[in-house]
């Protein structure tokens, strides 16, 4: 079984980036065996602050940023604001080393008012994604407002099952990462007698 990381930025509850999210997440898994798990950044605002003013993170933030490393594959939806992606969005991305995400396939999708601002996608979210080396879907899903007007066209529909198809393509050509178990290699019990003897 595999596991999606869904990150959903959206700022209100319930909120258009989240209904993007889960669309996107249900099409990655009709074509991948799949778990996902959802990261609202709403919900981690304040510990993605003080992280960057202590230099460390809560235990829910902590385990959010282990959930994206481990992740096989990572869906990322934004709201956008001022022709980018918003600025939580960015300072969760920012709490990243440079080679977390490196090579992991990354499914990018984005909301906003209006469809102008669309190109965001491939002018802001691309390059961030291929700055972190993470390697992104080609087709990414922008969503106006005029796409949920009828409860989301099929065009927008067409673009998510393309998308999710993608991801779950490049997720499923990925070997399978080993999950480490520490009772996997214990230590012989004669070396253990044998240390404390010594």
């Amino acid at each position: 079984m595999r596991e999606l990381v869904v990150i959903s930025a959206g700022l209100s509850n319930p909120s258009s980036t989240r209904m993007l999210a889960d669309r996107l997440a249900a099409a990655a898994q009709r074509g991948l065996e799949a778990n996902a798990r959802v990261v609202e950044l709403r919900e981690h605002a304040k510990d993605i602050a003080n992280h960057f003013v202590t230099g460390f993170p809560s235990p829910a933030l902590d385990e959010a940023l282990d959930a994206v490393r481990g992740a096989d594959g990572l869906i990322v939806v934004s709201p956008i604001f001022q022709a980018s992606y918003s600025g939580l969005f960015k300072s969760f991305f920012d709490l990243f080393e440079a080679d977390d995400l490196s090579g992991k396939p990354v499914l990018i999708g984005a909301t906003g008012g209006s469809a102008r601002h669309s190109l965001a996608l491939e002018h802001a979210l691309r390059p961030l994604f291929s700055y972190l080396r993470a390697v992104v879907v080609p087709t990414s899903v922008y969503a106006a407002s005029e796409d949920w007007a009828t409860g989301g066209d099929a065009t927008l529909a067409d673009r998510v099952e393309r998308a999710g198809g993608e991801l779950a393509a490049l997720v499923d050509d990925r070997p399978v990462p080993a999950r480490e178990d520490a009772f996997e290699e214990p230590v012989p019990f004669e070396q253990l007698l044998a240390q404390q003897h010594n």
